[in-house]
Parts: structure tokens; C-alpha cells; sequence
């Protein structure tokens, strides 16, 4: 990946969200990409919960704990002060689409030519009604099948 690549999730509740890019995330952690995790919402509850109740190596349910699953500002004077490209990063940006909107502006600039790629998870609770209208933004959508491009 050489710039930024922008994909999309729906989901229906916290649980589900996690379900769908737990696979994922923990291949990108093998992969020694960096995962960045900004949320609307803490999900260091939820991500325990399930992460009980899966299979998967110790090594690696400590590795996907380890990511930020907290609400926190933070993350983004991170990635304002660190070099982002000694490692490539998958950034999910999950919440509702003010707030994904709100913080795609906040980050834009400062990956614009980076080894990133985005992900902006969208609560289907939410924009149900405009679900086609938001994926005719992206190319492709992570759901629980991996990656699919978008007609």
C-alpha cells in the first residue's frame, strides 16, 4: 500500500463491529502494521468481553488488547507528532457520521501521502436510509467475508 486507501464498514452494535474487524485487525498485527483505533465511544469492555470468548493465541488476543480502545483525543496529536512513516497504519475511525466526517477533516492532512489506510465504520442504526449514498464513497467495504469491492 503506497497512499492512503479509504474503505468502509457498517455495523449494527459494538459487538458487531468487533466481530467484523477483529479477524482483520489481528492480520494487520501480524502483518507489523501499526492499528489505530478512534471511536466515539470506549470499547475496551466489549473487546475484552469477546476476545474471551474467541480462539485465538494468547500472544495475539494481547496484541489486540493492547490497541487504544478508548475514546481519547490524544490519537490524533499522535499521529501529529510522530513520524508516520516508519510504519504503515490501518486507522479505523468508528462512530456516527458527523463525528467520522469531523474526524476524517482532522486527520486528512496529516496522511494524505502515507503508507495509511482508513476505515470509516458507520453504525447502520444511523444511516440506514443513506447507506448507498455514503458507499458510493469508497471502493470497498470490510465486512465479516474480509475486504469486497463495491460495484
Amino acid at each position: 500500500m503506497k497512499t492512503k486507501e479509504k474503505l468502509c464498514l457498517f455495523f449494527a452494535s459494538d459487538y458487531h463491529f468487533e466481530m467484523i474487524s477483529l479477524p482483520y485487525i489481528n492480520g494487520k498485527l501480524k502483518e507489523n502494521k501499526e492499528v489505530i483505533m478512534i471511536t466515539e465511544n470506549d470499547l475496551n469492555s466489549t473487546v475484552s468481553t469477546l476476545l474471551g470468548r474467541i480462539n485465538l493465541k494468547p500472544e495475539e488476543k494481547d496484541k489486540i488488547i493492547n490497541i487504544d480502545w478508548n475514546n481519547n483525543e490524544d490519537k490524533i496529536k499522535k499521529l501529529q507528532n510522530e513520524d508516520i512513516k516508519n510504519k504503515e497504519k490501518v486507522i479505523f475511525i468508528k462512530g456516527k457520521e458527523e463525528y467520522i466526517n469531523s474526524m476524517n477533516q482532522s486527520i486528512n492532512n496529516l496522511i494524505s501521502d502515507k503508507n495509511t489506510q482508513v476505515i470509516d465504520c458507520y453504525d447502520i442504526n444511523e444511516v440506514q436510509e443513506n447507506i448507498k449514498d455514503i458507499a458510493k464513497g469508497y471502493s470497498k467495504i470490510l465486512s465479516t467475508s474480509g475486504i469486497e469491492k463495491l460495484l
